[in-house]
């Protein structure tokens, strides 16, 4: 089989995805979806200066001073006059500053006598957020392709914003295929195993803001996997197992009879390198994943998510962080080798220690890290201290 690098095969399966189209959500259904249209800010915020401590609201210019008190401005109910000369105005936090006043001294260094205030000498603009001071109206806040998280999603009703324009959804349908397959708690056979890489997808799909179906225990027939391709509903379908070209690897033969289009024939990777990809005869675009967890996890961080992002219009490319190594690493291969691995403290920060076994049915090796440390081919033996790239997993 032609094989193609990581980069190559992600871009061309980039290449066959267009953005989804647009659908109005209200903020609490918003949340891990991605932005469709830029948020802009329908007025000022704060709206008015206001206090940024309990205390007092004067003028800098009487201080020091025995001032008298006015009156009081609390939040959503400010005070209605204006401070003049020798007059100060209780307020508490995030109560609007009274009219007059510039300045707000707080309580504990103020001391009260029935309807005066002790002030001790204080300098204007002290314990006051001005209006304006976090945004403006009309000002861009968030745009769109980015996905939102609890704290967008407060930057967009600080905006005023009750409901946003959001990318649709997704949906993706995975197949989990082999004999040797069989779903908790159905009882397995002697020579069979459970399938822990379907229900992982299918979370990790919807953790990326797709809908995601599952079908399993689908076998080792050709006419059974014709029929469970054919019927999946999805407008990407994933399959696990099968994707090789042994005598049992009956995926891309199935997917032939559906008038598959192959793009990616296999990935200079490890794991992972019977990986292919291609668009079915109805448009359905078909990602096959090897059947050992650590492969298909991995392909699915590589890949999937890279598509399901440009599904919706975010980016397609995984974000990369550089970090040093902590052990010791021999050269590589000609294939890129994504190595799992956990981060643990450093000198100077957080290091990346790989796991000594990286074989690729390993599911507690998996399940303990927290990132993948990417080698590329042929990359010359690497020391302790030495800087690596890793692909940061969100552990939640």
């Amino acid at each position: 089989m032609k094989l193609m690098s990581v980069a190559a095969a992600r871009q061309a399966m980039l290449a066959e995805i267009q953005p989804a189209g647009l659908e109005t959500v209200g903020l609490a259904q918003a949340i891990g979806r991605v932005l469709g249209e830029d948020v802009t800010a329908l007025r000022d915020q704060p709206p008015f200066t206001n206090s940024a401590m309990d205390g007092w609201a004067l003028r800098a210019s009487d201080t020091p001073a025995r001032l008298e008190i006015i009156g009081e401005s609390a939040a959503g109910h400010g005070f209605p006059g204006q401070v003049e000369a020798g007059q100060a105005v209780r307020i508490f936090t995030g109560a609007a500053l009274p009219t007059g006043a510039d300045t707000v001294v707080i309580q504990e260094d103020a001391e009260r006598d029935g309807q005066t205030v002790r002030i001790p000498l204080t300098p204007p603009g002290e314990n006051i957020r001005k209006a304006g001071r976090d945004f403006h109206a009309g000002d861009s806040l968030l745009q769109a392709g980015l996905r939102i998280d609890p704290w967008r999603l407060s930057l967009c009703a600080s905006a005023g914003r009750a409901e946003v324009k959001v990318r649709k959804r997704p949906s993706v349908a995975v197949l989990s295929t082999g004999e040797e397959i069989v779903e908790a708690p159905a009882q397995p056979g002697p020579f069979q195993i459970y399938d822990s890489g379907s229900p992982a997808l299918v979370a990790m799909i919807e953790s990326w803001g797709g809908v995601a179906t599952k079908r399993s225990g689908i076998g080792d027939r050709l006419e059974a996997v014709v029929s469970a391709m054919s019927e999946a509903q999805g407008d990407i379908v994933v399959t696990v197992g099968g994707a090789s070209v042994g005598d049992h690897d009956l995926v891309r033969t199935a997917a032939a009879q559906l008038g598959l289009t192959l793009k990616v024939e296999s990935v200079a990777v490890r794991p992972g390198k019977p990986t292919f990809f291609g668009v079915l005869g109805d448009g359905r675009l078909l990602l096959g994943l090897p059947g050992n967890p650590a492969s298909a996890f991995v392909c699915a961080e590589l890949f999937l998510r890279p598509m399901m992002s440009a599904w919706c219009g975010a980016a397609g490319e995984p974000g990369m962080v550089r970090t040093r190594l902590d052990g010791a690493l021999s050269a590589n291969g000609p294939r890129e080798h994504w190595m799992r691995a956990r981060l643990v403290p450093g000198e100077n920060g957080l290091m990346a220690q790989p796991f000594g076994d990286q074989d690729s049915s390993l599911v507690t090796v998996f399940a303990g890290a927290d990132a993948l440390l990417r080698r590329m081919p042929h990359a010359p033996a690497a020391g302790r201290g030495d800087l690596v790239d890793i692909l940061v997993l969100n552990r939640g």
